[in-house]
Parts: structure tokens; C-alpha cells; sequence
């Protein structure tokens, strides 16, 4: 992606199911589970950059023995900073008195991260400040150790007002209005609950150390969390891990966000990503399955396990950018995915290129838009094989006519090199400019100039900065005669609140290109937006909304908002033409049938907080306010 957005955060949880003496037997170190969970956050990095955390927990050591460690980190790679700082806790209990490293019980008595359960997290920051304080895990303490809640997770809350709005209402104080730390303590005021309930039923029967016991045998976490998740709104995968070493991961009632589980004798795994459970543990992937929408994966403090409902299942909605750019394309089916999105575009290309592949050279923007440009180039070899075939059997070419269409291959070559690792996301807006400029070379003398057509395919087209900034300029200079950008993904129209740090509408090409087209339609003094406005402000305060914004965009049709966006990101003083083709919200689903949720193409969103967002994000925009939207 030429713009890039930062990505929903990442997780990986591990249990393991036997006592550590036994992979200390098998696997000949008590590191097994801390390799596992370093794999499996390596091959999710892409998923958060701005800050990791890891927390682990003992089973069965005594009173007076710390049995909850956590590390968190902002630092640059931030992954290896924190592993390491885990390693160097090994490294200095060699020098403890007794030390022993086959010795499970030792361990745990002396030293840290060497119990059985496993959380890690990464982040990326999508409004909040970058602070070591925003990173996951949250850890809510108590000295009774069910009472003790160590949480992560994937996931964006639409109504955060609204739930700390409940807490205060419950008699809590909360410490700060943010959706991470609302969550926790909406599930931490009914695991208490729910610890007091066990309590008051045996305390006259039983003493206060056997009743603690019985607490943690019978504690009730699927009760807690249908209390706890009733009043959410978002996407979410979230994990939460207890003292007394039993653990749940909930997944959103749409499927918004992605959670996968593995489960054998030893372990059970969860990941936002299927190949990091692939990688780490070099299991089957058909051995790896999702996390059910609505659903608690549980597991018990004794390490049995069961997936149940705690929400009414909703209408599968999983986020279609995590098959688009988010998720690693070496998933399998995310490999095919973005293949046959490159695929679709063919027919749409051909147009473009007035079907003169002689004359076009193919190529992709680096990185993560290759697989697109793979099936992009896999559907021009099938379209020539349609018209060789066409041409021999039903025409009679001369034989130098043959020996050229048989022997033709489509030009591709690798024009746009990414020259520098800058994060153009995260500068301020008033530098962007600057520094997207620098990011993208090209290559020179590949192209004949003033004729042939440049096709170059993108993962998507945010802003457009880049495009107009950087790329254009550069493929112009090497002079041809028109250049053609495709995106594999339809136009990004509406803001998303479930996870992207995409919530600023005017940000938007298609958006700017939409209001380019009102104008043009009913002139510079029409009243489209305020009719737009009036309605979304008359309701915003209903539980229930529509999306009121989708009337302006319905007024025009996708190639009309793409000939505009056309000519937005054209640069002063190009020469050649061009053209921005963009995939269609039919094709997208064609090519990812399972991931269906699109709200920020069609603004249909599957909550009814997404439908509150965008209005609130449009009228910021027509009261020129720089807020957030929820």
C-alpha cells in the first residue's frame, strides 16, 4: 500500500496444558512456550509497531511468590527488546543459590515469565498518545487471586461514552475514558461480582482459605461475560487472562475482527493470524480454526477448555482489508485471495489500455501490492491464451502472424522501488507532503516513450497524497504515453471505527472527489451537504441511525467519482494521461467470499455505533472540527 494505515493490533496466547516440569522433560528447556509466543509475534509485526507487551502467570506456586509478570515496551523493535529482557531474567538466575534449569519448581519459586500462561501484544495506536501506559496487557491486581485480570486485545469500541457512562452508574470511578481500560473494568466489576456471589454462598459453610479454593473451581466466566459484553459495540478480539490461571478470548457477535485457535494435548493457541500459529507450532492449517463470532473460547484452570455463546450470533462481517493488506499474504487463502483480486481487474485494465498490450508495461507497487499483480498478470496470460486460440481456429493468420502471437509475452518491469522506510502515517499533516516525496524511486529507460502505457497496480488508494506527491511525478518523467493506476481494492468512502486509523472523512480522495462532483452538479452555493447535515445532526443522538452521508455519494456513479479522483491526483504539469481504475465491491467479494464486511467501500455497517460514527465523522468534517469521531 503506497499509503499505509496502521493496522489492528495483534495477539497471541498460549496455555500450556501440562505442568512445566513436562516440557521441561520433552523440549529440554523451561523456554519452550517463550520461543513459541516470540515466533508467533515476529510473524505478526505487521500488525503493531508502536508498542509490544507480554504477560505470563504461574500455576500452583505459594502465597508470597510473585505469580503474574509483565513487560510492556515502546522501544525500536519493540519485539526484540522485550524477549530480550526476558532472556536476561534467565541469565541472572544462573547466578542464584540452587540454581536449577531442569528444576520446573525452582523456576517458578526464583524466578520470572516461567509459568504456564501466556499473553502477548502488539500494538498499533490508532488516536491514543504513544506512551508505554497505551500498551497492552492491562493488568487490574488483587490479593485474591480470581480477582486478578490481565487483558489485550484486537478491537475499537464505538460507544466508549456510553460504557463509562455504565461503570459510573455501577459506582465506579474509572481512571480514564479510554476503551481498553472501560472494557477491563466492566468485565473486572462482574468477575468480582461473581467472586462475591461464590463467596457468600459458602462463607458460613466454609472457611475463608477452602472457600478460596472452591472460588476458582467454580467461578462462572461465561456468566461474567455475557454480563460483561451485553452493552458492546465493535470489533473486537479480546483476551483476558485471571490469577488463578484460567483465561478466556472473545470475538465480536459480526466476526469484525479475525482470532484463530489451535488446540492439542500440550497447548492451546490463539493468534489474530493463522500463520503465526503455522509457523510457530508447524501444525496442519486445517488443524487451525476461527474463534466463533459471539462466542468465549474458555479455558479452566485445569486446563480443559470450551467455546460458548455469550452474544447472539450477528451477520458475519469479517473485516475484508484483513484479506486486502492486513493479514500476511503467506496464508494460503489469503495468497489466493489477492490473487484473483488482481485477476477481476482484467477486464477493467483491457479498457483502460484500449486492449494494446503491445504497448503497456505491467507493474506493482512495492511491497504488499505483488500477489495483486501476480493474479493481475495471471488473468492477462489467460486472456492471450482466449485470443490465441480464437485466432487459430477461427481466423487464418499468416505464418509470421502466428510465430508473433505465439511468441508474445506482456512487458513487466519493476518501476517503482520503495527507497525509504519512512512512516509518512504517522507524521503530522503539515509534513506528509514532505516526506512522501522521498519514499518511492523508479527506474529509468525501460519505457518507450510516448507510447507505451504504464499499468500499475496498488493494494488501495487512501488519500492520494502519495500518488500526486511521489509516484506520478516520477512515472511521468519517464514519459509515457499515459499511465494507468489500479487499485485492488474499491474506493475507501467512509471512515472505520473497528480497529483502522481511518476516522477523518476529508481525508478521503473519494470523498473529496464526491464533493467536487456536488459542485459541479448544483454549483458553488448548493445545499446538498447541509440537507445531509441537518439530518445526521437531528439524529444523532438516536440509538438507531442510518447512514445519511451514502445519499450524497448515491448521486454518482463508481466511474464518475473515479474520472474525479482522476483528476485530483493528477500532478501540475503532467504530461501523460491518466487514468485511476479502481476493483468493485461485487469483484471484492467474488474474490473474498468469507470476508464480507465493507463499510468502508458501501458505508453498510454492521453495528449500529458504525452508522453513529460516520455521521458524527461527516458532521465534524462540515463544522471543520478535527475531532474524533467516537
Amino acid at each position: 500500500m503506497s499509503e499505509q494505515i496502521k493496522h489492528e493490533c495483534g495477539i497471541a496466547k498460549i496455555r500450556l496444558r501440562k505442568p512445566l516440569q513436562y516440557y521441561i522433560d520433552k523440549y529440554g528447556s523451561a523456554t519452550y512456550a517463550i520461543s513459541k509466543l516470540y515466533i508467533m509475534m515476529q510473524k505478526q509485526a505487521n500488525r503493531g509497531q508502536d508498542g509490544v507487551g507480554v504477560a505470563n502467570i504461574k500455576l500452583g506456586v505459594d502465597p508470597g511468590i510473585r505469580y503474574i509478570s509483565r513487560y510492556r515496551t515502546i522501544e525500536q523493535q519493540p519485539i526484540t527488546s522485550i524477549f530480550g529482557k526476558i532472556s536476561k531474567k534467565f541469565e541472572k538466575a544462573k547466578k542464584k543459590e540452587g540454581y536449577n534449569p531442569k528444576d520446573a519448581q525452582w523456576l517458578k519459586n526464583n524466578m520470572g515469565f516461567t509459568g504456564e500462561l501466556w499473553l502477548g501484544h502488539l500494538r498499533y495506536g490508532t488516536h491514543g498518545k504513544n506512551s508505554i501506559e497505551s500498551c497492552h496487557p492491562f493488568l487490574r491486581q488483587n490479593n485474591w487471586r480470581s480477582r486478578n485480570l490481565v487483558m489485550a486485545g484486537n478491537f475499537n469500541m464505538t460507544n466508549v461514552d456510553e460504557l463509562f457512562d455504565l461503570l459510573v452508574s455501577l459506582g465506579q470511578h474509572p481512571k480514564e475514558k479510554t476503551d481498553t481500560v472501560t472494557v477491563m473494568e466492566k468485565i473486572g466489576h462482574f468477575m468480582d461480582e461473581e467472586n462475591q456471589r461464590i463467596f457468600d454462598k459458602y462463607k458460613k459453610k466454609k472457611s475463608n482459605a477452602e472457600i478460596t479454593e472452591i472460588i476458582e473451581n467454580e467461578l462462572n466466566i461465561q456468566r461474567v461475560l455475557k454480563r460483561s459484553f451485553k452493552d458492546f459495540d465493535g470489533g473486537y478480539a479480546m483476551v483476558g487472562l485471571l490469577g488463578h490461571g484460567a483465561s478466556f478470548v472473545v470475538r465480536d457477535p459480526n466476526g469484525i475482527r479475525p482470532a484463530f485457535k489451535y488446540i492439542d494435548d500440550e497447548v492451546i493457541v490463539v493468534a489474530s493470524e493463522k500463520q503465526a500459529i503455522k509457523a510457530a507450532f508447524n501444525v496442519n492449517y486445517s488443524d487451525i480454526s476461527e474463534v466463533e463470532p459471539g462466542h468465549a473460547l474458555i479455558v479452566h484452570k485445569d486446563g480443559e477448555w470450551d467455546e460458548v455463546p455469550i452474544m447472539k450470533k450477528r451477520e458475519l462481517k469479517a473485516c475484508s482489508f484483513e484479506r486486502i493488506y492486513f493479514s500476511k499474504g503467506t496464508d494460503p487463502d489469503i495468497y489466493r485471495e489477492r490473487k484473483e483480486l488482481g485477476k477481476l481487474l482484467i477486464p477493467q485494465i483491457l479498457k483502460a489500455v484500449n486492449f494494446d498490450l503491445k504497448n503497456t508495461v505491467f507493474s506493482f507497487i512495492p511491497n504488499t501490492a505483488e500477489i495483486s499483480f501476480l493474479g493481475m498478470m495471471q488473468g492477462v496470460d489467460e486472456y492471450l491464451l482466449r485470443k490465441r486460440k480464437d485466432i487459430i481456429i477461427d481466423g487464418k493468420p499468416h505464418i509470421d502472424d502466428v510465430e508473433e502471437l505465439l511468441s508474445f509475452q506482456p512487458r513487466v518491469e519493476k518501476l517503482v522501488i520503495k527507497d525509504a522506510k519512512l512512516r509518512t502515517f504517522i507524521a503530522s499533516d503539515e509534513s506528509r507532503d514532505q516526506l512522501v516525496a522521498s519514499v518511492y524511486d523508479t527506474t529509468y529507460e525501460v519505457i518507450k516513450k510516448n507510447v507505451d502505457t504504464i499499468v500499475v497496480v496498488d493494494d488501495s488508494i487512501v488519500r492520494g497524497t502519495t500518488l500526486e506527491k511521489s509516484i506520478l511525478k516520477m512515472l511521468d518523467l519517464l514519459e509515457p504515453k499515459k499511465i494507468v493506476i489500479v487499485s485492488s481494492a474499491p474506493q475507501i468512502r467512509y471512515p472505520d471505527c473497528y480497529g483502522i486509523d481511518m476516522s477523518k472523512m476529508k481525508e478521503f480522495v473519494a470523498f473529496r472527489a464526491m464533493l467536487l462532483l456536488l459542485e459541479e452538479k448544483y454549483g458553488k452555493d448548493h445545499t446538498e451537504l447541509q440537507k445531509a447535515y441537518d439530518i445526521a445532526n437531528q439524529h444523532i443522538n438516536d440509538k438507531e441511525q442510518a447512514n445519511y452521508i451514502q445519499s450524497l455519494y448515491d448521486q454518482f456513479t463508481d466511474d464518475e467519482i473515479s474520472a474525479k479522483i482522476t483528476d485530483i491526483v493528477r500532478p501540475k504539469g503532467m504530461k501523460a494521461e491518466l487514468e485511476v481504475v479502481y476493483q468493485t465491491v461485487d469483484n471484492l467479494h467474488k474474490a473474498c467470499p468469507n470476508n464480507s464486511g465493507d463499510w468502508y467501500f458501501t458505508g453498510n455497517y454492521p453495528t449500529p455505533g458504525g452508522h453513529r460514527v460516520v455521521n458524527k465523522s461527516f458532521m465534524n468534517f462540515y463544522e471543520g472540527k478535527e475531532g474524533r469521531a467516537y
